[in-house]
């Protein structure tokens, strides 16, 4: 096309408007007339043609039966651990005959650390989790203590 030439003929934009009322993508009807992506997206906006957006499709059943996500479970646990009374002995030593070693660790042990890693008697807890934590009931409420806002709210 010689470069004194206008991009957009009267020919052109009529082929444009018919492809647009088509269906065709802006680089099908690019490829279709002669002339860049870009420059069929700027005509059609300035000729103010649109398509309608396509509604979103939404799956009724995907929240139902989705899970609950592993930090609200946590946060729910948590909140249940502080709403009940500390025992008397839970200000004391926490006592477990469970100790165990880092290679013995897994899902079903607290792995609250006993002592400072590479000394001697360095191990584990080892005592049964609460669900869906890793340390067991005295070990979480030293590790998620309430805020002192909260301690305030709720005295």
């Amino acid at each position: 096309m010689p470069a004194n030439e206008p991009t957009w003929t009267t020919e052109r934009i009529e082929l444009l408007k018919i492809h647009f009322s088509a269906g065709l993508s802006c680089r099908e009807i690019a490829g279709e007339i002669g002339v860049s992506r870009n420059a069929v997206i700027g005509k059609l906006s300035r000729l103010n043609l649109t398509r309608e957006k396509k509604p979103e499709i939404r799956r009724a059943s995907s929240k139902t039966n989705r899970p609950r996500s592993v930090p609200r479970l946590q946060y729910r646990i948590l909140r249940k651990l502080f709403a009940e009374p500390v025992p008397a002995e839970d200000g004391e030593a926490i006592h477990s005959e469970r100790h165990c070693s880092l290679l013995e660790l897994s899902e079903e042990r607290c792995r609250w650390p006993i002592n400072s890693p590479g000394e001697e008697d360095f191990c584990f807890c080892g005592n049964r989790p609460l669900g869906g934590l890793p340390y067991c009931a005295g070990h979480s409420r030293l590790a998620y203590q309430a805020s002192s806002r909260q301690r305030v709210a709720r005295g």
